[in-house]
């Protein structure tokens, strides 16, 4: 359990830094880039360009620190024989943020972004079973705030990031309701149409999703209401530590992160969708 805790504390910033890319910084160069610049920049970029920007940074290691404070969840089920399973898994405190501790800001983006993001950081993206379970589990629940207009804009995105803060008011801790969480699903490839991505959530209150499963955008859509949950992708199933891979993949052990008929759905695959400029 040391071990792991002392993973849990190293491993963010310990993959940014195998990437050589240089750190951005503003037009003055005294700063790194803070959420504030982030969106006053990316204001004028299409997705391409934003989610590029959003990788640099993250790449770059320049994220909040809390994001480091993976917060663990955890699921139950009972085998043929009425045995008790259980797996323990680490979850970020909230949605893929850019930006300083003083000021820093969630950014939605596209699943290849947030693929990529999660691979760099030794993570894989929630099912909707662990989204709906993070959610029970979750210290900070907030009522969603749906818009209407240019939801795919920059400028929205922004406009609910600092919606959510003013809900938030501060209070700290494992944080759900404010997105619909990018997830894997067995339905991103059963789709009739290509290039997909899955979404689901946004839990209102009540604990109902607003957000049922769902395939209907092509994979190189993001708008303001999507998150990106980062999962360690080591998880503990009765004490034993195995990669969640090897979990989805088991006859029995599969039930615990998910709750289709269809489990294997792992990552989004980048060949999949229109290349992002790197």
């Amino acid at each position: 359990m040391r071990k792991l805790f002392y993973l849990l504390f190293i491993f963010l910033p310990a993959c940014a830094s195998h990437h050589s890319m240089q750190v951005l910084r503003t037009a003055n160069n005294e700063h790194v880039i803070t959420g504030t610049d982030f969106y006053h920049i990316a204001a004028a970029f299409d997705w391409k360009r934003r989610d590029s920007f959003a990788m640099r940074e993250s790449f770059n290691g320049n994220f909040p620190s809390f994001m480091k404070k993976f917060v663990p969840v955890t699921s139950s089920v009972r085998d043929s024989s009425g045995h008790l399973i259980t797996v323990v898994y680490y979850v970020s405190p909230d949605y893929w943020s850019i930006g300083s501790d003083d000021d820093w800001a969630r950014i939605p983006l596209t699943p290849v972004a947030a693929q990529a993001i999660a691979d760099s950081f030794n993570c894989f993206l929630p099912t909707r079973k662990m989204v709906d379970d993070i959610y029970k589990q979750a210290k900070v629940k907030l009522e969603p705030v749906p818009m209407y207009a240019f939801r795919d804009s920059t400028v929205t995105m922004w406009q609910h990031h600092l919606i959510i803060e003013g809900q938030r008011k501060g209070r700290e801790g494992l944080i759900a309701g404010i997105k619909k969480d990018i997830v894997i699903s067995g339905k991103i490839t059963r789709d009739t149409k290509p290039y997909r991505v899955a979404i689901y959530g946004w839990h209102k209150l009540d604990g109902k999703a607003i957000q049922p499963l769902y395939t209907g955008h092509v994979n190189w859509y993001a708008d303001y209401s999507h998150g990106v949950r980062l999962i360690y992708r080591e998880v503990w199933v009765n004490g034993k530590e195995m990669d969640y891979i090897d979990v989805l993949k088991h006859p029995v052990y599969h039930l615990l992160l998910c709750d289709e008929a269809d489990c294997d759905v792992y990552r989004y695959n980048e060949n999949y969708a229109p290349l992002i400029q790197k």
